[in-house]
């Protein structure tokens, strides 16, 4: 391996025991110096498009191997690629999704390199002039580096480039799939502005979060649409140099991502102990033996011998087609719950669930306009809509009950016309017919009592009913005036007001 470093000495089957305490921030040596881990990450994202980057291939998953190919995807002499023109307005949505510069010129460039799932012997990718650069995403993580649980990593760039094959490995032979070149791929650089294993994957989640939603990509990482190579390095807490850089590449899964770096993080910290110089170089991840192995020393850019791409034109965006591309930025999740919270008041559980569900989300935006009690709407939002629709396996946009219909219920509960377990019944029978709660209620005769007279008939008859509740009330037991006020509502079929009703036989049992 030439500049790689041994393997500490442990079984290579079995994840290493460094004797760390903990992998966290900062890392401890022996009470004399402390340690922490510098980590920037690299993902490699699908884009949502119909066809291929360069060629009208299909771009779908799960096709007989080497079936979506062409000459272009092949790589065979004298093709001409053509770019596709949703893969590059995806890429600027992404810019300005992730808060990036978007320069008025962007090109394509080839990086060369021999290997078996790269038919042209060379990727045609974004090296020093890139469509986005320069942004920033934020995102909720109560750990180290967080500022009130609130995180954020710079993103360096989120260039344009193309997928390539897939090898796959058998017993005595191997085999190229070239159904994935070609596809557009998205590779999104943050700067080295994580510090452990647990906000490189808040990071991960927050980032694909942001594509999805955003239109970008299906993330689907069972698929391959999400890949991620993991550069970290570790130095003294304090320290502004760089460690040498050790990349862990072709993570598939989140969860793998921090197990890596679990591992790593700790492994060269004891390196290091020992007196090591660390080199930079490249590794792999083998998830069964919880451990990372060398690969290669690392390749400095110049190794791949970058040149302009000379088939295709440089980019060039308009003002108006960028700000095409800008009118199509939708809210994202974070934005909506602190919104959501700063708007309403609601309590950070109800905007959590609104963050995460835009259908119910924009159903009790709807519900809550010119209401005055928010809170009391996103309660039968989400307590009482959100389990019918789960139980009936309804969608929000199919749902017989009209958001106004909500806020009407609330209102006929806070102004007293019915009492809220009537109410209950009142929000069933909303949901199965679409009627409006106020025809319910007269349909059903379910108006509150709040006569006086009625009301202090039936607290009469509750007192008569009930000696001991009514004698350990007048003894000082305050609580006993609860079973009281039950019996008026079993008496009025819960029609009774129960306000006006306790306040009915407080009186009476004090007089």
């Amino acid at each position: 391996m030439g500049d790689a470093w041994p393997i500490p000495p442990f079984s290579c089957r079995r994840r290493a025991n460094f004797g760390l305490a903990s992998v966290g921030l900062p890392w401890h040596t022996n009470g004399r110096m402390e340690y922490e881990a510098v980590i920037g990450l690299e993902t490699h994202v699908q884009l949502k498009t119909h066809s291929k980057m360069w060629c009208g291939c299909a771009n779908a998953f799960g096709s007989d191997p080497n079936t979506n190919v062409c000459p272009i995807c092949l790589g065979m002499p004298g093709v001409l690629p053509v770019p596709n023109a949703e893969a590059i307005r995806l890429t600027v949505l992404t810019g300005y999704l992730l808060n990036c510069e978007i320069p008025r010129f962007a090109k394509f460039d080839r990086k060369n390199y021999f290997y078996p799932d790269s038919a042209k012997n060379y990727q045609v990718t974004q090296y020093d002039k890139p469509s986005t650069a320069n942004g920033w995403i934020e995102f909720e993580f109560d750990g180290p580096g967080s500022v009130d649980g609130l995180a954020r990593v710079r993103i360096t760039r989120a260039h344009l480039e193309e997928d390539v094959g897939k090898n796959s490995h058998f017993d005595r032979f191997s085999g190229v799939d070239f159904n994935r070149a070609g596809v557009p791929l998205l590779e999104i650089v943050s700067e080295p502005d994580l510090n452990g294993p647990d906000m490189a994957y808040a990071y991960l989640r927050a980032l694909t979060d942001v594509l999805y939603r955003g239109g970008i990509s299906d993330c689907d990482l069972e698929k391959g649409m999400v890949r991620c190579d993991v550069n970290v390095s570790v130095r003294p807490k304090g320290a502004t140099k760089l460690g040498a850089k050790i990349e862990i590449k072709n993570m598939n899964s989140f969860s793998g991502v921090r197990r890596a770096l679990e591992y790593e993080i700790p492994r060269q910290i004891e390196a290091v102990k020992r007196g090591e110089t660390l080199r930079q170089e490249t590794r792999r991840w083998d998830d069964l033996a919880g451990i990372t192995e060398p690969m290669r020393s690392k390749e400095d850019a110049h190794d791949y011998r970058y040149f302009p791409e000379p088939d295709l034109m440089p980019l060039a965006p308009t003002d108006e087609w960028l700000a095409s591309v800008r009118a199509q930025v939708v809210e994202l999740p974070l934005a909506r719950k602190r919104r959501f919270l700063r708007e309403y008041g609601l309590p950070d559980g109800d905007a959590e669930i609104f963050r995460d569900n835009l259908p119910l989300a924009g159903f009790f935006e709807k519900a809550v306009q010119g209401a005055s009690q928010p809170k009391a709407i996103a309660n039968w939002v989400i307590n009482n809509l959100q389990a019918r629709l789960s139980d009936s396996a309804t969608a929000v946009d199919d749902v017989r009950i009209r958001p106004e219909q909500v806020r009407e219920l609330v209102g006929l509960v806070e102004g007293g016309s019915i009492s809220s377990k009537i109410a209950q019944d009142v929000f069933a029978e909303m949901f199965n017919t679409g009627d409006s709660p106020k025809a319910i209620v007269e349909r059903n005769g379910w108006s509150q009592v709040s006569d006086v007279g009625a009301l202090e008939a039936l607290c009469d008859q509750a007192i008569a009913a009930n000696p001991g509740p009514a004698a350990d009330f007048r003894a000082g037991k305050v609580a006993a005036l609860n079973a009281l006020k039950g019996q008026v509502m079993k008496l009025s079929k819960g029609k009774a007001n129960p306000a006006l009703a306790g306040e009915i036989l407080e009186r009476k049992l004090r007089a």
